[in-house]
């Protein structure tokens, strides 16, 4: 079996919290990126927004679009505002190449708005979830019909946050939707990330392995505390870092024959998380599990 290593530009500048960014050039944190061994990255705030203009970068750099984030709105906007919207972004992913697209559900969601407590987030009625699931399906297959498909990204303070919400969602959308799968979101929402592979793997394209650290979570005031407080006071981290057991969860996913992407994602703050070092230490444990898994590791 195969496996790609990608990292996201996160690491280096989170575009939800300026704050926490690096000064460095979409260049030096490619060649930062690469040097510890990733061969992709997924797309971010200072990435071009054209052909043209990404691809001599990423050549030069010697690596791929491996993704990137769509903020999706499908929950408070109808399916013709996001086709708009998306479709510059479809065009720009065929034309370097990129696996898929990232979709992010950020109507009604609080993941970004540090005033709103965790606790507060929005919650779907089983009806408005049987909608919304196949809202999403229609527009997956649209996306997929103009040549480039979606991996649908669970996510902390989202309507699809907690493993019975994700079982929900997936029972009632359909195939045209694939699933990311992001270990630390799930372990983050108090899923069982294995089980969750169990149940969803024959619809898992992508894969965020995003680690936690639990000591931070299990202190959180999700009464007061938001999810970008959660972030800021280092929830995650990199696997090798973290209190995940990535030798399990790669394991599990060799076990139903995932290929593909294994992309490190995890926003810190790099003044006391040294991207650089952080990448390094994230590669150091994906190829150990990826080779214990049975998984080569291709550019």
């Amino acid at each position: 079996m195969k496996a790609k290593l990608g990292m996201s530009p996160i690491a280096w500048w989170n575009d939800d919290l300026p704050e926490l960014s690096d000064d460095v050039s979409l260049e030096e944190c490619l060649r930062q990126s690469r040097s510890a061994g990733f061969t992709g990255m997924e797309k971010g705030r200072r990435f071009p927004e054209s052909a043209a203009e990404m691809l001599p970068v990423l050549k030069k750099a010697d690596v791929t679009l491996c993704g990137g984030w769509f903020s999706g709105t499908l929950t408070i906007e109808d399916l013709a505002t996001n086709k708009d919207r998306i479709q510059p972004m479809i065009e720009l992913f065929k034309a370097v190449k990129a696996p898929c697209i990232v979709y992010g559900e950020v109507g009604l969601s609080i993941q970004g708005d540090r005033s709103k407590p965790l606790a507060t987030k929005a919650k779907l009625s089983g009806d408005e979830m049987k909608a919304y699931a196949r809202r999403m399906t229609e527009f997956g297959e649209w996306c997929a019909d103009q040549g480039m498909p979606l991996s649908y990204h669970h996510h902390m303070a989202a309507v699809v946050e907690t493993e019975a919400e994700l079982d929900s969602f997936m029972h009632h959308s359909g195939a045209g939707i694939p699933l990311l799968f992001d270990a630390g979101h799930m372990a983050f929402a108090g899923g069982d990330v294995l089980r969750v592979i169990d149940k969803h793997h024959k619809r898992i394209t992508h894969v965020h392995t995003k680690d936690v650290r639990m000591d931070v979570i299990n202190t959180l005031d999700r009464s007061k505390e938001s999810f970008l407080d959660a972030v800021i006071k280092g929830a995650f981290t990199v696997p090798g870092d973290g209190s995940l057991d990535f030798e399990a969860i790669v394991k599990r996913l060799a076990s139903y024959g995932y290929e593909g992407w294994f992309v490190v994602e995890a926003e810190q703050d790099p003044k006391t998380s040294p991207p650089l070092k952080m990448a390094q230490v994230g590669a150091k444990e994906l190829n150990r599990v990826l080779k214990l898994a049975g998984y080569t590791v291709v550019a």
